[in-house]
């Protein structure tokens, strides 16, 4: 049995909840952090253009299907229309909308600036989470850094089963892009997991989603907290803190789309052949299991994708 966690998770409800930021040209973001991780979602007018001066390491934007969307960093220019997740470089770069639209970008927390811009930023003003390894970086690609783009679409099996996990990572992040869910969840069929030394993000896209969560009790019952069922819309954010026990349930009508986020990458899920599926991009670390978050082989046997 896990250790009571020493913070309660936190959810952002962007689509309730006024902007973070507000840019030149009224483009509104809004921006949720964890301990390693920063998440800025983007109403952008159109012409806009979401541009990285400085920027010290890779960070990632999700491009919805059918919204043009032109990426420049390092002497690069890509354009694309499909729903594609980007991996942009270091240093200066842009995201051009020339026709506006919503986009998510995902970076680590040294992206100080919008750190500390993100509506739970005082969460993190103390002294760093014990509970969460610090971050670090992988190897860099052996072809350098650069813009990279991934059709998720051509990763989505018709007929496969419903849960798809569609896993990308670079040096510092990591994501899960499931594909979208069209059915609900069978509510007798859920993953109840725990995480022993990272956050699981959630970045809610479409639909409606209920977050359950229980904190593990210890000796001290004055510290007990109740269990937690955080129901939300789209687009939302929940940040679920080590070792809370958890799931998620999506629920109503209609599509949804979700997630999951980690920083630094997952070893347990880096180590599984072919689970990755742009693993040949980036090498692993030497002996990952001994250098990287504890992720495989120290989490409760409920352990699932979900």
């Amino acid at each position: 049995m896990p250790l009571p966690a020493s913070r309660r998770a936190f959810c952002a409800h962007h689509y309730r909840d006024d902007p973070d930021l507000v840019e030149r040209g009224g483009s509104r973001t809004w921006i949720t952090r964890g301990v390693n991780l920063v998440i800025a979602v983007t109403e952008a007018q159109p012409g806009a253009v979401l541009a990285r001066q400085g920027q010290p390491d890779e960070y990632m934007a999700l491009l919805p299907a059918g919204t043009e969307v032109d990426l420049t960093a390092g002497g690069q220019n890509i354009s694309c229309a499909a729903e594609s997740l980007a991996i942009m470089p270091p240093g200066p770069s842009g995201v051009h909308l020339p026709k506006g639209g919503r986009i998510t970008r995902i970076f680590t927390s040294r992206a100080t600036d919008l750190a500390t811009l993100a509506v739970n930023a005082g969460d993190y003003t103390s002294q760093p989470d014990s509970d969460v390894a610090p971050l670090c970086d992988w190897p860099a690609p052996p072809d350098g850094f650069r813009i990279r783009v991934y059709d998720l679409a051509r990763y989505l099996a018709i007929d496969g089963p419903r849960i798809q996990p569609r896993v990308f990572r670079c040096t510092n992040l990591m994501v899960n892009v499931f594909a979208p869910w069209h059915d609900r969840r069978d509510p007798a069929s859920l993953s109840p997991h725990w995480h022993e030394d990272f956050e699981q993000v959630s970045l809610g896209l479409q639909g409606h989603f209920i977050h359950h969560i229980r904190y593990p009790w210890g000796s001290d019952s004055t510290r007990w907290q109740a269990d937690e069922h955080i129901a939300c819309a789209s687009p939302s954010v929940a940040i679920i803190p080590p070792p809370a026990i958890h799931t998620t349930q999506d629920v109503g009508e209609g599509t949804t789309r979700l997630v999951d986020i980690f920083a630094p990458p997952r070893a347990d899920f880096a180590l599984r052949p072919g689970f990755v599926l742009n693993e040949t991009d980036y090498p692993l670390p030497d002996g990952p299991e001994a250098t990287v978050n504890k992720s495989g082989g120290t989490m409760s046997p409920w352990q699932t994708s979900r």
